[in-house]
C-alpha cells in the first residue's frame, strides 16, 4: 500500500472512529494517565488478593512487637551468605530502673520463603485456604515465633502491612461505589430538572443549595448519628456508601442541568418528541449518550475526593470501626502527635491515601483532555 492510501485509509478511519475510540486512542498518548492506570491496577489487585498477600490476618498480634519499626532483613549469618532472613525479637527488663529494650536474637535466623502456609483464610469467602505470598519457615534451630513485619507493627503488635492491605478493600471500594450511586442520582435528578424545568427545576436547585451549603464534617456527623449503633461491618460499609453519595450527588446534577438546559431544544430532540418518543426515551437514550463522556471525567475526578471523604469519617471516628479496618482507621489510631513522634511508621498508610487520590487526579487529567474535541 503507497504512502498516500496509507494516510488516506488512516483519515477514513478517523472520521469513522466512535467518540470511544477518539478518546481511547488519546488516553493512550497520555503517559502520566497510562502510569495512573498501571497503580490503580495494582492497589485493586493488592486490596482483592489481601488475604494472599497479606502475610497476617487482621486479628493476629504479637505484644513483643508492639509499636516495633519494620522488620530488618538480612542476608549474612556468621559471616555466610543465606538468603534474605530474619532475626527474632527478645524483650530484656532492666530492674533497676525498670527500663525495657528490645534486641535481636542473633542465635537462630528464620528464612524468609515465598507461597507457605499460614492463617486460614477464606478467599472470596467461599473458598478455604491457608497459602500466603510469603512468610517465615522454620527457625535454623527449629524453632518458631519470629514475625516480619514490612511496615512495622501498631499498639498492639499488629502487622501494618497486612492491615493496610485489608484496608485498600474498603477506603477503594467505598468512593467507587458512593460514584456510582452519585452518577446515577445525579443523572436522574439534574435530568428531571434540566428537562421539564419550572417549578420542579426550582424545587430542585433549591435543595442542591442546601446541601452544598451545609460543611461536610458538620453533615458527616450528622448523617453518622443516624446510623444504628452495634452494626456490622458490612452494614456500616452500606451506611458509609450511601452517606458519601448522598452528599456527592449535587455537583453532578447541576452538570447534567446544565447541559439539558442546552441540548432539550436542539434538532434532534424536537425530532424525537414529534415522532412520539417517550420522555424517558429522549432523556436516556438521545440526550444523556451526548455527554456520558464527560460524565465520567466528572466521577473519575470525584472519586478522590469520596477517598478522603472515607478516609476523614473512619479518621473522626464516624465510619468504619476496629476491628473492620480502612486506611482511614489505621490512620485514627496514630492519631496522637506524642506517638507520631516516637513511632512515625505508623504514618505509612497516609502514602497510600495520597497515591491512590494522585492516581484518580492524574487519570481525571487523562480523561478530560481525551473528552475535548478541541485537543
Amino acid at each position: 500500500m503507497s504512502l498516500f492510501k496509507k494516510k488516506e485509509k488512516s483519515k477514513e478511519d478517523y472520521y469513522l472512529a466512535s467518540q470511544w475510540t477518539l478518546m481511547g486512542r488519546k488516553l493512550k498518548k497520555h503517559k502520566l494517565a497510562q502510569f495512573s492506570i498501571a497503580i490503580l491496577i495494582v492497589l485493586y489487585l493488592s486490596a482483592f488478593f489481601a488475604e494472599f498477600l497479606a502475610p497476617y490476618g487482621l486479628e493476629e498480634f504479637d505484644g513483643l512487637y508492639k509499636n516495633s519499626g519494620s522488620t530488618k532483613i538480612h542476608v549474612m549469618h556468621e559471616g555466610k551468605f543465606v538468603g534474605p532472613f530474619v532475626y527474632k525479637l527478645q524483650k530484656h527488663v532492666d530492674k533497676t530502673n525498670f527500663k525495657v529494650t528490645i534486641t535481636e536474637d542473633t542465635s537462630e535466623y528464620y528464612p524468609i520463603k515465598f507461597f507457605v502456609k499460614g492463617t486460614e483464610y477464606k478467599f472470596l469467602g467461599l473458598f478455604p485456604s491457608d497459602l500466603h505470598l510469603f512468610g517465615l519457615g522454620e527457625g535454623s534451630e527449629g524453632g518458631t515465633g519470629a514475625k516480619i513485619m514490612l511496615f512495622g507493627a501498631d499498639g498492639l503488635g499488629r502487622d501494618i502491612f497486612s492491615r493496610v492491605l485489608y484496608g485498600g478493600r474498603i477506603s477503594l471500594t467505598i468512593p467507587f461505589a458512593s460514584a456510582a450511586i452519585s452518577l446515577f442520582l445525579g443523572i436522574t435528578i439534574g435530568a428531571i430538572s434540566g428537562y421539564f424545568g419550572g417549578v420542579l427545576d426550582m424545587v430542585i436547585q433549591r435543595i442542591i443549595e442546601v446541601i452544598g451549603a451545609v460543611p461536610q464534617i458538620p453533615l458527616w456527623m450528622a448523617l453518622s448519628a443516624a446510623i444504628p449503633p452495634g452494626i456490622s461491618s458490612v452494614e456500616m460499609y452500606f451506611y458509609m456508601t450511601l452517606i458519601l453519595s448522598f452528599i456527592g450527588w449535587t455537583g453532578m446534577a447541576r452538570i447534567v442541568r446544565g447541559k439539558f438546559l442546552s441540548l432539550k431544544n436542539e434538532d434532534y430532540v424536537m425530532s424525537a418528541r414529534l415522532s412520539g418518543v417517550s420522555t424517558w426515551n429522549i432523556i436516556w437514550k438521545h440526550l444523556v449518550p451526548g455527554f456520558l463522556s464527560y460524565l465520567i471525567v466528572s466521577v473519575t475526578l470525584g472519586i478522590p475526593g469520596s477517598i478522603v471523604g472515607e478516609t476523614s469519617m473512619s479518621y473522626l471516628g464516624l465510619g468504619i470501626k476496629t476491628p473492620a479496618t480502612s486506611w482511614g482507621v489505621l490512620l485514627q489510631e496514630a492519631s496522637n502527635i506524642t506517638d507520631i513522634a516516637a513511632y512515625p511508621h505508623k504514618l505509612i498508610p497516609i502514602i497510600f491515601v495520597t497515591v491512590a487520590v494522585l492516581a484518580f487526579n492524574f487519570l481525571g487529567d487523562g480523561l478530560r483532555d481525551a473528552a475535548d474535541p478541541y485537543k
